[in-house]
């Protein structure tokens, strides 16, 4: 597929989603339209793989009476194979395709009362067996409640049943009608169109934006650092994951053996489980909770060879004291303030971190060198403990929903360079715009410049720990990488001159000024 197809593809999907929004906010209409999108994936899935057994009986699945003995014995055989290997089943009455022509029996988009056939109740009902076939197998949690966030009775969709018919049924007739090519699987279009939509959405969801999705430039170079020299990872974690996509941005770098992530928004989490399956990752191969992350952390055992995260800028958390006998925390005997999370995060993903990983977390630039108990954190992990690896300072206005700003953080349990820091000041490198953007040139530079640890003027500079305990464990960036203009040289002498020559011109001036006033007979201004 060229760019220009993906492209028309990417639209065809918003305009879509439009038709779905009426009055309902960003969020409402996303969970409706990329719920409908992911039920698309999976019906398609599911269609591929029960062709694929019944191809030696020269038989597809659709063909399949479903209330014949023959038939049912068919059934049952897909439906063992198809839970083990997919993780779900769905009946071939029950493919999207199915149901979007039932509710659109002539094809007719233009909505006339009666024209639609009845199909909310049956949609509803294959939404909750998609999660009821997964009931007492190995992909039970990854599948449940999904489509909870899927309302078909709500009046949002439209104020009486036929209307919200109306409505889904046509949504899921221009659907049915798109072709994501899931047969190529060396291809992942509707993964990239996902993402879109989900970019789409957090554009115009403003401050609620931070809540499910980073800045597709800035995953980027998030995954770029925690993947240089590797094209292999065990394993790779996100305490605030979101909608998932920085996880999967990883994958684009290195192949992943196994994600693992936590969520605290119910909503998001579901999103993020969807995007996974969505992009070809088996349900073996993710595991991602839904909990808060600082209060109840759902993988203490584990650590993880890559981990990277967005969490919410200064953020509210309890604090509560007693955290202080709490293995992420007590080694610090010091908590981070109950105004702002941001060092609990870093702390619970240092405690995380393998001692061969290297973790990556944007943070608001005050983390840089604000005191209390920030500064015994930030004093405690590079005094003691010596895993800072990099500081690199972010344009502004390139984060939904905030102008502050940012900051990227690389902490190494072992680290190549144990002597220095590399500082790096990439805040005045992007494409202006009302959301500003770091381009692919800036984003090689950044990815460039850490890797080879690079002293440029004006952009980076390598920092020796000497330097920074100096410093007194601030990491302003602007102590270490000087961005001021220099000044030309003042030639004192010069300007002196230049002053008497003034002054002399003035009184010549004024005189003239003097003799006009005389000759007009009004009073002089000197």
């Amino acid at each position: 597929m060229s760019e220009e197809q993906k492209k028309q593809l990417e639209q065809q999907l918003w305009n879509i989603a439009n038709t779905l929004r009426g009055k309902m906010n960003a969020d409402e209409f996303r969970d409706y339209i990329l719920g409908f999108i992911f039920y698309k994936y999976l019906s398609e899935k599911m269609e591929l793989y029960a062709n694929s057994i019944l191809k030696q009986d020269k038989l597809t699945y659709r063909e399949i009476k479903e209330n014949s003995k023959k038939g049912k014995d068919y059934i049952k055989a897909i439906k063992e194979e198809s839970l083990e290997e997919l993780g779900y089943f769905l009946l071939p009455s029950e493919l999207f395709t199915e149901v979007a022509r039932r509710g659109n029996g002539n094809g007719n988009l233009n909505y006339v009362e009666g024209e639609s056939k009845f199909i909310l109740e049956d949609l509803q009902k294959i939404l909750t067996n998609i999660q009821l076939s997964t009931m007492g197998t190995a992909s039970e949690e990854d599948f449940d409640n999904l489509f909870e966030d899927m309302d078909l009775n709500s009046t949002k969709l439209g104020r009486t049943p036929e209307v919200r018919n109306a409505i889904i049924s046509k949504v899921l007739s221009h659907l049915d009608k798109i072709d994501f090519k899931l047969e190529h699987s060396e291809l992942d279009i509707l993964g990239d169109a996902y993402e879109y939509l989900i970019a789409q959405f957090a554009s115009g969801a403003g401050k609620k934006a931070g809540e499910f999705y980073t800045p597709q430039q800035v995953s980027m170079i998030l995954a770029k650092l925690v993947t240089i020299g590797k094209n292999k990872l065990k394993t790779v974690y996100d305490p605030t994951c979101g909608s998932g996509s920085l996880l999967l941005r990883v994958q684009k770098e290195a192949k992943v053996t196994k994600f693992y992530g936590q969520e605290m928004n119910r909503t998001t989490y579901n999103l993020a489980r969807m995007n996974m399956i969505l992009h070809g990752v088996h349900y073996s191969k993710f595991d991602i909770k839904q909990e808060d992350t600082l209060e109840h952390p759902q993988h203490i055992d584990k650590h993880f060879e890559a981990i990277v995260a967005n969490p919410p800028f200064s953020a509210k958390w309890s604090a509560n004291p007693i955290l202080l006998n709490d293995e992420r925390f007590s080694q610090f005997g010091r908590l981070a303030p109950a105004n702002k999370a941001d060092f609990a995060f870093v702390q619970h993903m240092i405690y995380h971190l393998a001692d061969n990983g290297i973790m990556a977390i944007v943070l608001p630039h005050g983390a840089l060198f604000r005191s209390g108990s920030e500064y015994a954190i930030r004093k405690y992990l590079i005094e003691e403990k010596n895993y800072l690896d990099a500081v690199i300072g972010l344009p502004e206005k390139i984060f939904f929903g905030t102008d502050i700003p940012t900051c990227i953080m690389v902490f190494k349990k072992c680290r190549e360079n144990p002597n220095e820091v590399v500082f790096i000041d990439a805040s005045q490198h992007y494409e202006k715009g009302s959301q500003n953007y770091i381009g692919q040139k800036d984003i090689e530079k950044i990815i460039k410049t850490y890797k080879n640890r690079i002293n440029e003027k004006k952009y980076s500079s390598v920092v020796s720990l000497v330097d920074i305990k100096n410093n007194d464990f601030d990491l302003n960036i602007p102590r270490y990488v000087e961005i001021l203009e220099e000044e030309d040289d003042i030639n004192i002498e010069q300007i002196s001159k230049k002053i008497v020559e003034l002054d002399k011109e003035i009184k010549v001036i004024e005189k003239k000024i003097s003799k006009y006033c005389k000759e007009l007979k009004i009073s002089t201004p000197f």
